[in-house]
């Protein structure tokens, strides 16, 4: 058995499509939905279970908050044979027309974390594999769930101080869909292990209307809502 350290994981185990999401308590939400389902590794903010749908064997593993710790279980899941990765999570719509409570198919990331620095130059493009995202496109239409396709911005920062302020207003005005704190992380990683890998996003927030994030709650029945019908569509999207 070959444990992968941080996910402890065996790595024979990982199926070759794993839905990730970033809070733990999401995965049982998507277990749900599973048949047959075991779980592989619990460590940490990492959770990781297996099961079946639509009869196909599918992961789903839980990667905490933030792109560094978010990337210890992506290198991990690419590293043990995963070959399609959709992120299943929420952010902040940026856009006009982006509200709460639709769902975003995302097409690439703008890299505005620190992680992704580290491992290439800042010219190489964060981009969604063109596949991954007709399939999320063709699951959403078939499940009659509004979405937008569009660029999201991976962040560091959640909560902004006076001090240097936030450029929400810049990424809006240069038309980016929504704001997170993962994606990029996700579609580096893939690209450099040759793995397909897409994101579909739940807004939680128009963070361009909150006047600070104090008054943030995305546990409104509304935002559960999308975010169940989210799942059922990246779920549809991952063994496609």
């Amino acid at each position: 058995m070959t444990l992968l350290p941080l996910i402890k994981v065996d790595a024979a185990a990982v199926p070759d499509r794993v839905l990730v999401v970033g809070d733990p308590n999401r995965v049982a939400i998507v277990a749900q939905r599973l048949q047959n389902v075991v779980e592989l590794g619990r460590n940490r903010e990492y959770v990781t279970v297996a099961g079946s749908y639509r009869g196909r064997r599918i992961g789903v593993a839980s990667h905490g908050v933030g792109a560094p710790g978010a990337a210890l279980c992506f290198e991990e899941l690419c590293q043990a044979g995963a070959q399609r990765l959709i992120r299943a999570g929420t952010c902040g719509g940026l856009a006009d027309g982006v509200e709460e409570g639709d769902l975003v198919v995302v097409t690439g990331a703008v890299r505005r974390e620190g992680f992704t620095q580290r491992v290439v130059p800042l010219g190489y493009p964060a981009i969604a594999t063109t596949d991954v995202v007709l399939r999320l496109r063709e699951a959403a239409l078939a499940r009659k769930v509004k979405f937008h396709e569009g660029l999201t911005v991976t962040d560091d920062l959640f909560y902004a101080h006076p001090m240097l302020g936030n450029e929400l207003q810049l990424w809006h005005d240069a038309g980016v869909a929504a704001i997170e704190m993962e994606c990029s992380a996700l579609l580096i990683l893939a690209s450099l292990h040759g793995v397909q890998a897409g994101a579909i996003l739940t807004v939680d927030a128009k963070d361009l209307e909150l006047k600070d994030m104090t008054a943030y709650n995305p546990h409104r029945t509304n935002i559960r809502d999308a975010v169940e019908a989210m799942i059922d569509v990246s779920l549809d999207a991952l063994v496609a």
